[in-house]
C-alpha cells in the first residue's frame, strides 16, 4: 500500500499583505485526481482568519500538481472557506467571475533574491550600492552581474516538472532581481499557478537560506527599480475586436477606477509607482502603444495582428494577490464590454 504526501497551501489573514501557508496531509493510495483530494481543516486562530473560540476554517482543493521536490509528493492549492463552506472574507479566488475562462491572465513576477546575513539584495555589498549602478544587471550573464542564477534555474525546472505554464524566466534591472513569467487560460488557475510557483521558490530559498523578497520598493527611495507583477490579460471581445476603437473604450474603462485598482495591486505601492523606472504615477492613468511608462501599455503585436490580442497592466506590483488583481481587471473590462457590444 503505497502513501503519498499531500502538501495543502493556502493564503493566511495577515495584513495587508497576506502568507502563503502549508502543511502536509499523508492519503493512501492516492488517485492523483483534484476530486479525490479530501476537504481538510486547519487553525484560523493561528493565521488571522478566526477567534480562537471557533477557530476552525476549511480548505478547499482548487488545484493540484505533482510535487517535484518530494517522493510521491503532491501540490495541493487551496481556498479558505468558512466552517459553515462560505467563502472566508480573505479568499480571493472566490471573487473571480470568470467560470467560463473566457479571460486569459499572463502574470510577469519580479522579485529579489534576498541575503539574510546583510539584509541586503543578493549580489550587494554590505554597505553602500553596487559600483556599477543599475542596467547592468538586465537579461545579463556572468558571475559579476547575475547573482542566484543556480536558485533561478533549479526553480524553473521544478515549475516545469510540476506542470506549471512557465513561460520564461530572465534577470532583472537590479543586483538580485529576477522575473518568472506564468500564462493560463482562465483567471483563477493563472493565480494558482502563481502562488504555486511563489511557493516553490520560497522553498527552494529555505534550502540556500537566501529568502525571497516580494515586496515592491525593498529598497527604499533610491533610484534603483522596484518589483512589479504586470498582468497581461484578454478576453473574447480583446482577442477578435479588429479595431482600435474597442481598445479604446476598454482602456478608458480603468480611468474612473483608479483606487479600486489601487486598493488590491499591492501595499505600498506608492513607493514604486512614481512616475519614475518605466511607472505612472499612482494617482494618474494612461494607456499608450508599447509605452512602459503607462498604466496600461497596448503591445504592439496586438496593433500588428489588426487590434486582436492582449492588454498589459503594468500598475499591480510584486507582492500583489493575483487573484484579487485578476478579479478586480475582469470586473472593470466587463464593465466596458456593455458599451463594446451595444
Amino acid at each position: 500500500m503505497s502513501k503519498y504526501k499531500l502538501e495543502y497551501i493556502w493564503l493566511d489573514g495577515y495584513k495587508p499583505t497576506q502568507s502563503l501557508r502549508s502543511k502536509t496531509k499523508i492519503e493512501k493510495d492516492f488517485s492523483g485526481k483534484l476530486e479525490d483530494c479530501p476537504m481538510w481543516s486547519f487553525d484560523g486562530s493561528s493565521t488571522e482568519q478566526a477567534p480562537g473560540g471557533s477557530s476552525d476554517c476549511l480548505l478547499k482543493p482548487v488545484f493540484l500538481c505533482p510535487d517535484p521536490q518530494r517522493k510521491n509528493g503532491y501540490l495541493v492549492m487551496c481556498e479558505v472557506l468558512n466552517s459553515d463552506g462560505t467563502p472566508h472574507e480573505t479568499n480571493g479566488r472566490a471573487t473571480i467571475e470568470d467560470d467560463d475562462n473566457d479571460f486569459w491572465f499572463g502574470f510577469e513576477q519580479e522579485y529579489f533574491l534576498w541575503d539574510e546575513t546583510i539584509d541586503r539584495p543578493l549580489g550587494f555589498p554590505a554597505e553602500g550600492f553596487p559600483k556599477r549602478g543599475q542596467g547592468p544587471y538586465y537579461c545579463s550573464v556572468g558571475a559579476k552581474n547575475a547573482f542566484g542564477r543556480h536558485i533561478v534555474e533549479e526553480h524553473l525546472d521544478v515549475c516545469l516538472e510540476a506542470g506549471l505554464n512557465v513561460e520564461g524566466i530572465n534577470a532583472e534591472v537590479a543586483t538580485g532581481q529576477w522575473e518568472f513569467q506564468i500564462f493560463s487560460k482562465g483567471a483563477k488557475e493563472a493565480g494558482d499557478q502563481i502562488w504555486v510557483a511563489r511557493y516553490l521558490l520560497e522553498r527552494i530559498g529555505e534550502k540556500y537560506n537566501v529568502s525571497i523578497n516580494w515586496h515592491c520598493k525593498p529598497l527604499g527611495d533610491t533610484d534603483w527599480n522596484g518589483s512589479g507583477m504586470h498582468a497581461n490579460f484578454s478576453n473574447g471581445i480583446l482577442r477578435t475586436a479588429g479595431d482600435k476603437a474597442t481598445y479604446d473604450t476598454i482602456c478608458q474603462a480603468f480611468a474612473p477606477v483608479i483606487k479600486e485598482h489601487m486598493d488590491v495591486y499591492g501595499a505600498d505601492n506608492h513607493l514604486r509607482l512614481t512616475g519614475k523606472h518605466e511607472t505612472q504615477s499612482i494617482d494618474k492613468f494612461s494607456y499608450g502603444i508599447s509605452d512602459r511608462g503607462a498604466s496600461i501599455r497596448i503591445p504592439i503585436a496586438t496593433v500588428e495582428r489588426g487590434w486582436k490580442g492582449w492588454l498589459e497592466d503594468r500598475r499591480p506590483n510584486s507582492a500583489a494577490d493575483p487573484y484579487k488583481v485578476a478579479a478586480r481587471i475582469i470586473k472593470t473590462v466587463k464593465s466596458a464590454d456593455v458599451l463594446v457590444e451595444k
